[in-house]
Parts: C-alpha cells; sequence; structure tokens
C-alpha cells in the first residue's frame, strides 16, 4: 500500500484523537449508565465525540500543514470504496427491512420461526444460522445485513432478549468471516504469511469449534432460565410473504454481491405486498424511505471513523503501535502471542480487520521465519485477532448495526457476547499448550 506519511512521526500522541473520542463516548456513556442516568450513551453522543477527535486531529497536528491539506487527507480516507460499500450496504438493509415488514412479511416469518423451532432454541439457531450464512459467503457485514431484519423479527415475535439475540447475530457472523475460504480475511492472511488455505482453515476452525458449541449450549441455558423468551402459540403466516426473507437468505448462502442480494428481496417484499393487498405501492415505497433514513447515521458515523483513522495513520499512530508491541517478544510462544495481540490492536484502533492482518502479515512472516513457526499458525493468529477485534470494540459498525436493530447500548449486548470471549480463550489455549503443531515444526 502507497500511502501519505506525514514526515515527521507523532508516535503514541497520534493516537490521542481516538483516546478523546473513545473516553468521550464510552467512558461518558459508562459514568452516566453507573449513575443510572436514561439513555446513558446518548448523553455525550457519538457524534459529539467523533468530531471531538477529527477536530482534534486536524488542529493540533501537523501545524505546518493547512487545514485544507489535512482535510484532504481525511476526505480520501473517508470516502475508500470499502467505506462507501458498506455504507451502500447498510442503507439497502434497511430498505429492505421496512419494506419486507410493510409487505407483511414480518409478521408470517415470526410465525413460521415460532411454529417451525422452540421459542428456547431461536437464539442459539440465530447464532447457528449466522455461522452457516457467513461461512458460506465469507462476509461478516453481508451476513448481518441478511440476517438481522429476519432474527429481530423473530425476537420481537417470540419475546426474545433483545441483546442476546445481538450478539448471537454478531458471533455467528464473524465465527464465518474469520473462516471462509472466500473471505478477505482469510485470504490476507494466508498470502500475507505464505500458509496453504486448507491447512488455516484445519486449524482455525479446531480453534473456533469449541468456542463455537460452548457459545450455542449458554444460549439454549440462558434462553430457557430468564433469556426473555415466552412461551407464544404460533399465529398464521403466509409463505409468500416469508419469500423476500427466505430469498435474501438462500441467495447470501449461494454468495452473490450483498447489494444485489438486497436489492432483489426489496423488490421482491414490494411485488408481493402489493399483490396480496398487504400494501399499497405508495405505502411501501414510504416504509422504504424510512428504513433508508433509519440507516443514514451508520452510513455516515462510518465515514468519519474512517476519516480519522486515516489522519491517525497520516501522524505515525500505528506504525508507532507496531513497533511497540513486537517489541515484547521474547521467544517462540510470546512471540505467537505477540502476532494475535498485534492484530488485534490495529483491527481496534482502525476498524478494518483486511487492512489490520495486510499491515502485521510481514512483521508475523518475519518473526514467525526467525523462531520458526508454521505459517498456519501464523494465519490463523492474524484472522482471530482481527476478527475478534471488531466483534469486542463498541464503535464498529457490527456493533453500531446491532444497537439500532436491537434498540439496545453496547453495555446491555457486551455480557452476552461470549463467542469472542471464548475464541480468545481457545486460542490462547491453543499457543500456551503448543496445539496443533506439525510433527515436524520444530525441525
Amino acid at each position: 500500500m502507497n500511502e501519505k506519511r506525514y514526515e515527521k512521526s507523532y508516535g503514541g500522541r497520534a493516537l490521542l484523537p481516538l483516546v478523546l473520542f473513545l473516553g468521550l463516548y464510552v467512558g461518558c456513556g459508562v459514568y452516566f449508565l453507573i449513575r443510572g442516568e436514561s439513555g446513558p450513551f446518548n448523553i455525550i453522543s457519538r457524534y459529539v465525540s467523533m468530531i471531538a477527535g477529527i477536530l482534534a486531529a486536524l488542529f493540533f497536528y501537523a501545524r505546518d500543514k493547512t487545514i485544507a491539506e489535512k482535510t484532504d487527507i481525511y476526505c480520501e480516507n473517508a470516502g475508500r470504496p470499502g467505506v462507501m460499500q458498506l455504507g451502500l450496504i447498510v442503507l439497502m438493509a434497511g430498505a429492505f427491512a421496512s419494506g419486507a415488514t410493510a409487505a407483511g412479511g414480518k409478521d408470517s416469518i415470526v410465525n413460521l420461526g415460532v411454529a417451525l423451532i422452540p421459542s428456547h432454541f431461536l437464539i442459539p439457531g440465530i447464532f447457528v444460522i449466522c455461522a452457516v450464512i457467513s461461512t458460506c459467503i465469507g462476509t461478516s457485514m453481508g451476513t448481518l445485513a441478511a440476517m438481522l431484519p429476519v432474527a429481530f423479527a423473530l425476537a420481537d415475535g417470540a419475546g426474545l432478549n433483545h441483546p442476546m439475540c445481538g450478539a448471537a447475530c454478531i458471533g455467528g457472523a464473524f465465527f464465518g468471516d474469520n473462516l471462509s475460504m472466500i473471505s478477505d480475511t482469510t485470504i490476507a492472511a494466508t498470502k500475507g504469511v505464505g500458509a496453504e488455505m486448507k491447512d488455516k482453515f484445519r486449524m482455525n476452525f479446531l480453534i473456533a469449534l469449541p468456542a463455537a458449541v460452548i457459545t450455542a449450549v449458554l444460549y439454549a441455558v440462558l434462553s430457557v432460565n430468564g433469556g426473555g423468551s415466552a412461551a407464544v402459540t404460533p399465529g398464521e403466516y403466509n409463505l409468500l410473504a416469508c419469500l423476500p426473507y427466505l430469498v435474501v437468505l438462500g441467495l447470501a448462502v449461494a454468495g452473490l454481491d450483498v447489494v444485489l442480494v438486497m436489492a432483489i428481496g426489496l423488490g421482491l417484499s414490494g411485488i408481493i405486498g402489493v399483490a396480496t393487498g398487504a400494501c399499497t405501492i405508495t405505502a411501501w415505497a414510504q416504509a422504504v424511505s424510512g428504513g433508508i433514513e433509519g440507516m443514514f447515521w451508520l452510513a455516515v458515523f462510518s465515514m468519519l471513523t474512517s476519516g480519522l483513522v486515516g489522519l491517525v495513520r497520516y501522524y505515525g499512530g500505528v506504525e508507532w503501535m507496531v513497533e511497540k508491541i513486537t517489541s515484547l517478544i521474547k521467544g517462540k510462544k510470546s512471540c505467537e502471542y505477540v502476532v494475535g495481540i498485534l492484530t488485534f490492536v490495529i483491527s481496534a484502533v482502525i476498524l478494518n480487520n483486511t487492512m489490520a492482518i495486510m499491515i502485521s502479515a510481514p512483521i508475523a512472516k518475519e518473526m514467525g521465519e526467525s523462531f520458526k513457526i508454521e505459517p498456519k499458525r501464523l494465519a490463523s493468529l492474524l484472522d482471530i485477532g482481527a476478527c475478534t477485534a471488531i466483534m469486542l470494540v463498541p464503535h464498529g459498525t457490527a456493533a453500531m448495526m446491532v444497537q439500532e436493530a436491537a434498540g439496545a447500548n453496547y453495555m446491555e449486548i457486551l455480557p452476552y457476547l461470549f463467542y469472542p470471549f471464548l475464541l480468545l480463550l481457545c486460542t490462547a489455549i491453543t499457543i500456551q499448550f503448543g496445539l496443533m503443531k506439525s510433527k515436524h515444526a520444530d525441525k
């Protein structure tokens, strides 16, 4: 990557705008939550906190550059193709969710789900379905865009615990993002360290599977014992009205581009809604408009975040982190820990797991060659670290999408994010006890 860098690196000081943003948003949110305030994370909103960080990055660094020059750096990063694509995906997801609801699909899919699956198995079922879809299509955002309307339609109808349901969606979506052979993170990790994709998949799967199984069991137990599920009598459902949801899930699993998938589902919901008399074309269009407007904030916030991270990288903050983390290496075992920590921290800061792997992979490969660590281990650790960070950060796109859909704040969702914590635990056990090493690994 040939990106612009400021002539003088600010080192750790370059991270202060991000620290300011997180301190205002997360720190103040937690403070007001402890005080028992209503809507604690909205008192100092994400927008106010982000703008404060952006202004600090523009005004207090590179004094020899004009504000216009630094704003250009910000805009180049805010308008990255991946960020623009993400914005389109979330707008399409909002449009589909509202359009399908107006066409009567939400009530029908709820009643169908409740009729087929006992309510205390719905949340583990959502986790497993998200895991399967994300493994098939290789993208967490595509999985969340397709599944969130279905998951929370079921949550509303069956009286499920919304934060738990949202956490299940995040965990399942990143299970496949971390594993899938067509995921950009898998491709970046294997190509970056010279690993065979099948070898990385096998090792990564054996680390992730125990975490996923325990997660599903925990969701099932909690759903039975106070998870918020209620005994509900299935109502009537119209399979035709369910069709947009089923088509979206089917096409997503088939691997079609997520924007195309959302467009097909959206058009189908309008046709079915008007044909069955569930809504008029104008009522459907108004519902679609409302769904798009409801997602504007997320599209804009993604651009704001990407722009701020671009400035931090321009001032040398990311390079400083890499240097400090790699200085912790003392031996082979600590090297494996450092590889995972490095990509975790970078991913948490720049909010892009693929880019975090691309930044970390050359360093990991060099360290791996020095300490004779197998490429499959390096690739697995890079991918796990990067994906786990995105699952856990409160300001990431996944968390924001789920907070919006669940009507819950981050601190309500966090206690149910079992999968990323269990994945980290399984990874630490693998490193600590030297599991899954090839017989010739130390030769």
